[in-house]
C-alpha cells in the first residue's frame, strides 16, 4: 500500500516509516502540512497518516483541505500525543476515519489501516478514478483538478474516463471511437480529435503539469 506519513518530528517519523515498511507499505514522509499539501497535489496516495500538532499547516487544516479538494477517496488516520475526547472529536469532524495516540505498537497500527482497508473496499460501490491531480468521481459523472470542480458533457466524461481507465498505455483514434462512441465505429476519426481538444481546454488549459499527451502517429494517452 502506498502511504503518505506526514510528522514534524524527524527521529518519530523515522520510526514509524521504517514499521510500516517492515509491513510491507510503500512509505513517503513530509514533515510540515504544506509540503504534504504540495506532494498530495501531484501524487495519489491509499491512505493518510497525519501528526496533528506542526507548525504551519497542522494535521487538522491539511485533512480537511484534502477531504475539500478530493474528497473521501482515501483514509486518513490521526496521530497525537493527546488523547482527550475533545481531540478525538475534532479529529473526525476534521475528516479522519481513525485515531491513535502516540506511543502505540506497530501491531495495533497496522490493524487499524487493513480495517480502514476493508470499510473502504465495501463502502466503493462507485470507484474514482484518480491521475496526478485530477480526480473524476464515477458515481456523479464530476471532474475536480487540484480543487476546482469541472463539468463535463456526457461524451466528454466517457473519453475522460476510458483514458484515465487506461493511463500510461497509447490509445488509437479506433480504440477510442469504439470505446466511446459504441457502435458508431465508422465515424470520422477527427472527432476524436475535437473532443480530446474539448477535455485539454477544460482540464490542462490552466494547469503547468498536461496529463492528456499526443502520441505521434498513433493517438492519445493520459499520464501524469
Amino acid at each position: 500500500m502506498k502511504i503518505l506519513l506526514v510528522e514534524d518530528e524527524i527521529n518519530i517519523a523515522s520510526f514509524i516509516e521504517r514499521g510500516l515498511r517492515e509491513f510491507g507499505h510503500e512509505v513517503q514522509t513530509t514533515h510540515d502540512g504544506a509540503a504534504a499539501w504540495a506532494l498530495l497535489r501531484r501524487e495519489r496516495f491509499q491512505l493518510l497518516i497525519l501528526d496533528i500538532i506542526m507548525p504551519g499547516m497542522n494535521g487538522l487544516e491539511l485533512c480537511r483541505k484534502y477531504r475539500d479538494a478530493y474528497g473521501y477517496a482515501s483514509p486518513v488516520v490521526m496521530l497525537t500525543a493527546l488523547g482527550t475526547t475533545d481531540q478525538i472529536v475534532e479529529g473526525l469532524e476534521a475528516g479522519a476515519d481513525d485515531y491513535i495516540v502516540k506511543p502505540f505498537s506497530f501491531a495495533e497500527l497496522e490493524a487499524r489501516i487493513q480495517a480502514l482497508l476493508r470499510r473502504s473496499k465495501e463502502e466503493s460501490i462507485h470507484p474514482v478514478l484518480v491521475c496526478g491531480d485530477l480526480v473524476l468521481e464515477q458515481e456523479n459523472h464530476r471532474a475536480i483538478r487540484n480543487g476546482q470542480s469541472i463539468e463535463l458533457t456526457v461524451r466528454e466524461y466517457r473519453l475522460l474516463e476510458y483514458l484515465m481507465l487506461n493511463q500510461g498505455a497509447a490509445l488509437t483514434r479506433r480504440d477510442i471511437i469504439k470505446q466511446v462512441w459504441d457502435k458508431e465505429a465508422d465515424r470520422n476519426m477527427n472527432i476524436v480529435d475535437v473532443y480530446v481538444n474539448y477535455l485539454r481546454a477544460k482540464i490542462d488549459k490552466e494547469f503547468d503539469t498536461k496529463l492528456i499527451h499526443t502520441v505521434s502517429g498513433i493517438g492519445y494517452r493520459m499520464e501524469a
